[in-house]
C-alpha cells in the first residue's frame, strides 16, 4: 500500500484517492460545505489556506495546504516507481 504526503506529515492512501481538485470553484465549495454538514471532512491544512481538495472512495473530503499540482506530481511519481522498480 502506497501513501502520499499531503502536508505536515499527514499521509493518504494512494489507492483510495478518487480526485484532486482546486478549492476555487463554486461546486467544490458546495462539496466542502456538504461534507462539513455530514462530518465527512478531514482538515490537514494546519490552519493554513486550503490549496487542494482530495476526494476519497469513501466520500471523505480532505483539505490540504499543499497545491493540487504538487500532490498530483507526488502521486504520479509514486505510480511510476511502482511500474518500474529499480533493477539492481
Amino acid at each position: 500500500m502506497k501513501f502520499i504526503n499531503v502536508g505536515f506529515g499527514n499521509m493518504v492512501s494512494a489507492a483510495r484517492i478518487v480526485a484532486i481538485a482546486s478549492p476555487d470553484s463554486a461546486p467544490i465549495k458546495r462539496l466542502i460545505s456538504d461534507a462539513k454538514d455530514d462530518n465527512r471532512i478531514i482538515d490537514v491544512s494546519c490552519g493554513r489556506r486550503t490549496r487542494a481538495i482530495i476526494i476519497t472512495d469513501s466520500e471523505h473530503v480532505i483539505l490540504s495546504a499543499i497545491a493540487a499540482e504538487t500532490i498530483t506530481n507526488r502521486l504520479s511519481i509514486d505510480e511510476t516507481e511502482a511500474a518500474d522498480p529499480d533493477e539492481e
